[in-house]
């Protein structure tokens, strides 16, 4: 089985180098797939990738333009000032979980898959998807389900959980998935779970919070030219790429001069966001929900109309 099919592999590439002796960035490696690519199209460059999930290192590929990063994309500029490659040329992040991550039942990420509740990127550290079931109050559950499955129905879901582990500990995604069968409206079992397994992911990896370390870096990271390419696969972390882009805040407003042009740090290239076609979709599923968005970094001299 591949490690790891990636989303939009040529076309996010393409948009990433301009310039083939330049410095890129690839901040989450995965099985390699859109870091070898970009080395494809590198002819005297260098690769800074990122990792936290140990699994990654075993895919490495061998070339001495590559330097891999064993830690968490939110500590980019330190690595990269570390590394002596800051500014760079562009910086590529594909969120959310690898094939691989969902493939491997015990890592817990998968409801279709039974195995410890862990959804750890990084198995090492922090909380697990185990603690945060068995340990947070209805209250605070009903909140993570709100918030970043953006379900109405959060309370009950909360509830059910409260009452199983009452009984026994809930350590593993069937145990999650039995708890849950009772509120789960009949023919949206599975897009309903998916959202649940996606809230308490977020929650254990922190992920959102991440995002918002790692976009507010590349506004320094970024050589002026420099693209950030992003794939996001869900509407929240989407719906923060969109805004800092467009206005290099994360609310999304943007300020503009006294004469009424804005004042942003990119320049928009992709308007809306691109989804992959049909035939992508045909042969990797996870596809189905990926939007690639793509910016440029511009002069702050030069300021005009990019929205």
């Amino acid at each position: 089985m591949e490690y790891h099919n990636p989303v939009l592999r040529q076309l996010s590439v393409d948009y990433l180098v301009t310039n083939p002796e330049g410095i890129y960035v690839d901040v989450t490696y995965g099985g390699g797939g859109h870091s070898r690519a970009i080395l494809e199209k590198l002819s005297g460059g260098r690769l800074i990738a990122f990792d936290q999930d140990s699994d990654a290192q075993s895919q490495l590929i061998e070339d001495e333009r590559l330097t891999f990063v064993p830690s968490n994309f939110k500590n980019l500029s330190r690595f990269l000032k570390y590394h002596q490659a800051y500014p760079v040329d562009g910086i590529l992040a594909d969120l959310g979980v690898s094939s691989h991550q969902f493939d491997t039942a015990e890592r817990g990420f998968s409801y279709r898959e039974d195995g410890v509740l862990d959804m750890r990127m990084n198995t090492q550290s922090g909380k697990s998807a185990q603690d945060i079931v068995n340990q947070y109050d209805e209250k605070a559950l009903s909140d993570i389900f709100y918030r970043y499955g953006e379900l109405p129905d959060g309370r009950a879901l909360a509830h059910r959980i409260v009452r199983a582990r009452d009984v026994q500990p809930i350590t593993t995604t069937y145990q999650l998935v039995e708890a849950l069968k009772p509120s789960l409206l009949r023919g949206r079992e599975n897009k309903t779970l998916s959202k649940i397994f996606q809230a308490i992911r977020i929650e254990v990896n922190q992920e959102m919070s991440v995002l918002e370390a790692f976009l507010m870096q590349t506004l320094d990271a970024l050589k002026v030219g420099g693209r950030l390419v992003v794939i996001s696969y869900h509407s929240l972390e989407d719906r923060m790429v969109k805004n800092f882009m467009r206005a290099g805040k994360l609310d999304g407003e943007v300020e503009k001069d006294f004469f009424g042009n804005p004042l942003t740090p990119f320049k928009l290239l992709t308007r809306k966001a691109i989804q992959p076609d049909d035939e992508e979709i045909s042969t990797n599923p996870r596809a189905r929900s990926a939007k690639l968005r793509v910016a440029e970094k511009i002069n702050p001299d030069n300021h005009g109309n990019h929205i």
